[in-house]
């Protein structure tokens, strides 16, 4: 299943070229509540990139406001924790705000879970556990289980409206990639739910016990999916810690789950900070640790249950390379690249946030980068038309700005898009960076923005060189005419997941997951199940 088309921008079908022309292309300014034009984006573009012919789009490209109705949604003013099929409050009787980054306003109270939250939300999955879950018979738990993604399609609306007013990115993406995934993991796990004989032949395989899975803040709901779903598939409950700063689609995933009848304790949802998902991870009754997020933080996680015999897997960070070689269908590259990059704000562990082109194609590339982001539209993330959403939270845009800095204090050129963004939230304008070379913390570093970084090479060797030239090993992208080239540089690359003439393409039976500090484990396809089962 795709994630989405590159931007999903309509073509103009009457454009022409203005090659003598010194406008810049005309940006589309995103509207307040009250009409008026917000605050203008700094435009970079220096030397000749300014005087290089650009698209002439005109008032064709200008959209009416086209936002989401949100008056059908209801966000309750305070979330406990859901602990044993029941909303309880917090033993720390702590909560926290999370907050809608497009706006900077607060959406709603939620409960801070503590040590004693943690071990009360353990205490009941080992009890369903051992009471119901693993003595249900697998046909059962597939039921429960698809019951959860026909609920989830049910619900699709409310839920790409909470994703996008928590998390900032734009609606189409909420609608048309998250939460269609999300209901996919639950149908195709469902599936293999009475067939794990089949899954591994002349095995014996069982449950682990209690899983405790920790999830990131780009994906909310589709990292609770690809977390729970096989999990319970195999015979596993579990206590689930979304993200301090986007928790609310995993909250109404807990109510679907109450309404689906789970029996209680089989999920548990915990919320809070670093030091809940600390408890969850280190609490001596989990069996299985899942976390998805930083390498730095799944370095802790793999040092604090060392010598434990917990099992682990870990999907943790990337810096992949997207590989353009001058016989590519450049046209085709560029949406990938589009895609690849400004796909959720660029808060996406496989972005192809390097950009290796090689030297012949680089100058057409870059113009038609240049034009294509001229398109992009930066705004208010429940607009239809939104390409480009919110930055996910303050700290994360401080993060991507000092990155940014450093790319103009070492010596890389700066273009970002010529666009308006709004006064009030967290955002950045798509930008790329040309003349990067290896030693640049920007194209070492995960930026996690938007933000590409553009080197060059000239033969196979090379780019094969560069790109595995990373800590990272997660996910990889190919661009070229010749599938020769493609099995010939894709069995060379050191990545979990490599694309051919396109890119970000999920599918639930498909494995995911990376090499070296990208992490280790699958997630995903039969291989996924793996990771919740004992294997004899």
């Amino acid at each position: 299943m795709s994630t989405r088309p590159a931007s999903g921008s309509r073509r103009s079908t009457g454009r022409t070229a203005a090659p003598k022309s010194s406008k810049k292309p005309i940006a589309r300014a995103p509207q307040t509540e009250n009409g008026s034009a917000t605050s203008k984006a700094m435009i970079h573009v220096s030397g000749a990139a300014a005087a290089e012919p650009a698209l002439a789009f005109g008032s064709s490209w200008v959209y009416a406001p086209s936002p989401e109705a949100t008056d059908h949604v209801k966000i309750d003013k305070r979330y406990e924790l859901f602990v044993g099929g029941r909303w309880q409050a917090p033993l720390s009787g702590r909560y926290f705000d999370t907050i809608s980054p497009s706006t900077e306003e607060k959406l709603a109270e939620i409960a801070e879970a503590d040590e004693r939250d943690v071990d009360r939300a353990v205490k009941a999955a080992r009890v369903a556990y051992d009471r119901y879950w693993s003595k249900l018979r697998p046909i059962d738990r597939a039921k429960y289980i698809y019951r959860i993604g026909r609920a989830i399609q049910e619900k699709s609306r409310e839920l790409a409206i909470v994703e996008s007013l928590d998390g900032g990115k734009p609606i189409k993406e909420s609608r048309d990639v998250d939460v269609p995934l999300a209901a996919s993991w639950f149908f195709y796990y469902a599936g293999w739910a009475d067939k794990l004989a089949y899954a591994f032949p002349g095995r014996n395989v069982r449950p682990l016990g209690v899983a405790g899975q920790v999830i990131p803040w780009n994906f909310p709901l589709l990292m609770a999916a690809w977390k729970l779903a096989p999990a319970l598939a195999c015979g596993n409950t579990c206590v689930l810690k979304p993200a301090e700063t986007t928790p609310l689609t995993s909250l109404l995933l807990a109510k679907i789950i109450e309404e689906a009848d789970l029996p209680p304790g089989v999920v548990n949802v915990v919320t809070g900070a670093g030091k809940t998902g600390a408890a969850l991870v280190g609490h001596a009754d989990v069996d299985k640790v899942a976390f998805t997020g930083s390498t730095l933080v799944g370095k802790r996680i793999q040092k604090a249950i060392a010598g434990t015999g917990k099992k682990l897997t870990l999907e943790l960070g990337g810096k992949a390379a997207n590989i353009v070689f001058e016989d590519a269908p450049l046209d085709q590259a560029v949406e990938g690249i589009i895609g690849g990059i400004y796909f959720n704000q660029g808060h996406v562990c496989c972005a192809g946030s390097r950009l290796l082109v090689q030297e012949g194609v680089h100058d057409v590339v870059v113009r038609k980068l240049k034009d294509r982001m001229a398109s992009l539209r930066v705004g208010d993330p429940l607009d239809k038309n939104t390409d480009v959403g919110a930055i996910n939270s303050k700290m994360q845009l401080d993060k991507i700005k000092e990155l940014v800095e450093s790319g103009d204090r070492e010596g890389a050129e700066r273009y970002s898009a010529p666009c308006e963004l709004p006064k009030r939230g967290y955002w950045f304008a798509p930008t790329f960076f040309t003349h990067v070379s290896q030693s640049h913390r920007i194209a070492r570093e995960e930026i996690f923005g938007p933000v590409l970084s553009i080197l060059t090479f000239r033969t196979h060797d090379e780019a094969i060189e560069k790109a595995n030239n990373t800590m990272y090993g997660l996910s990889a992208g190919i661009w070229t005419d010749k599938g020769s080239k493609i099995f010939e540089v894709a069995q060379k690359l050191r990545a979990g997941v490599v694309w051919a003439n396109t890119f970000n393409k999920f599918d639930a039976s498909s494995p995911f997951g990376g090499y070296k500090e990208s992490g280790f484990g699958r997630e995903g396809g039969r291989q996924g199940l793996l990771a919740y089962l004992e294997v004899e």
